[in-house]
């Protein structure tokens, strides 16, 4: 049976028999098609060319300081010693008796804070002129008789409150001491109570004074107080001025050494020395120097058979003190701490404004925190963050400042990122 194929014919859609709609329609896809692309360009255009470009993000750079051996300070094995630093809250070693000890003439250092409190002076001035009495001249020979060190001191003779705070200091005159407290307080129970609401105020609650020369062994403190006690001597521009004085003359008491014969030698710049009962001690100071960096060390030894073995045993303490610090360089001026990278590729740093370093005690770290903002484009900043060093107690900041701006990276690269302008 052969096989025939069937047609129909389809209906002609409406369109295609009137050509003046089919013109009508291509018109309005025309016109839709360019509204269209006219509307894209119009937000594309904008969008990409005039858009603000995203910040750039910063990439920290990893930052590590040397690792330094613990210092190894030599203390004495007898009575009580104790050692730290201006500037350094904590003391960095300590050794023998915690107990409160005798501590003899380095009294007078409490004795002249306690004067300048109720009597105050400003460096380069004498103060007032102070007329001794026949009770004061009498102190002469109640010292002498308890074997104490004095100076001359005549009845109607005059001095300045300084010059009579030099003779006690430098002198360890134990009449002068007693003449000051007596014309600063009046009495010595007078003394006594401004002596201990001043050991109060400052802390120093293993300290007793009960006279002003030291020559009571009553007069105790502790290696750490003392510390503490030179901390604050060398706080006073008039105290600092006096304990580093090595010899002076003055009219009716002739001319007297320091007793504090290290003076001038091992960077060492005060305090004072005291003795009793066949035991010496010795509060001092010694200021060293590392590159931009000086330290001043204060320290206390306490209990020594004779002022030689003191003096030996605060030479080889500084000896290992002074080489137990360490200055370390932080920043360089220009060192990088944060790059930028842009979308585009362009590059930028975040570095220090200035060279920076710090000066280190032992093996105390150092930790370092870095924190830079995003950079935009065109922006010109004298800081784009910081550098916050900290080593113990010291904190140091560094500004950090872009190298160079970010520049637009053009119109082709707008043009071709435009996902870089799309929230």
């Amino acid at each position: 049976m052969p096989v025939t194929e069937e047609t129909s014919a389809l209906p002609v859609p409406g369109w295609r028999r009137h050509p003046a709609r089919r013109q009508l329609i291509r018109r309005r896809v025309i016109v839709f098609s360019t509204t269209s692309i006219v509307i894209a360009l119009g937000v594309y255009l904008p969008l990409t060319l005039l858009g603000p470009l995203a910040p750039t993000s910063p990439q920290l750079v990893p930052f590590t300081t040397p690792g330094r051996t613990a210092a190894v300070a030599m203390l004495p094995g007898y009575g009580a010693s104790a050692v730290g630093a201006i500037g350094y809250p904590e003391v960095f070693a300590t050794a023998g008796s915690t107990d409160p000890l005798p501590i003899a003439s380095i009294s007078k250092i409490v004795t002249s804070l306690v004067v300048l409190e109720a009597k105050p002076l400003i460096l380069g001035d004498p103060g007032p002129t102070i007329t001794f009495s026949a009770t004061d001249a009498a102190l002469r020979a109640k010292y002498v008789a308890l074997n104490g060190e004095t100076k001359p001191l005549a009845a109607g003779s005059t001095i300045s409150q300084l010059d009579l705070m030099r003779v006690t200091l430098v002198a360890s005159a134990n009449n002068y001491a007693d003449a000051l407290t007596g014309w600063a307080f009046g009495s010595p129970v007078a003394f006594e109570i401004a002596v201990t609401a001043w050991l109060s105020s400052h802390g120093l609650h293993h300290t007793t004074i009960v006279e002003p020369t030291g020559i009571n062994p009553g007069n105790v403190s502790t290696a750490t107080d003392l510390v503490e006690i030179g901390k604050l001597a060398l706080a006073n521009p008039v105290v600092a001025s006096i304990v580093s004085t090595e010899s002076m003359t003055l009219a009716g008491v002739g001319s007297f050494a320091n007793t504090n014969t290290l003076l001038g030698r091992f960077g060492v710049d005060g305090i004072k020395t005291g003795t009793l009962n066949g035991s010496s001690n010795l509060l001092f100071a010694a200021t060293f120097r590392y590159g931009s960096h000086a330290v001043t060390v204060v320290g206390a030894v306490v209990g020594a058979s004779n002022h030689k073995a003191v003096d030996a045993a605060v030479t080889t303490l500084l000896a290992g003190v002074k080489a137990g610090f360490h200055e370390i360089t932080l920043a360089k001026k220009g060192e990088p701490f944060a790059n930028f990278t842009t979308a585009w590729s362009q590059k930028a740093r975040a570095v220090s404004s200035s060279a920076a370093s710090v000066l280190v005690w032992s093996n105390t770290p150092v930790t370092v925190v870095i924190s830079a903002y995003p950079a935009r484009v065109g922006e010109v900043r004298t800081s784009i963050g910081r550098v916050t060093f900290t080593a113990g107690s010291q904190s140091v900041v560094v500004p950090l400042t872009l190298d160079h701006s970010l520049v637009d990276p053009g119109p082709w690269w707008r043009l071709g990122n435009p996902i870089q302008f799309i929230d």
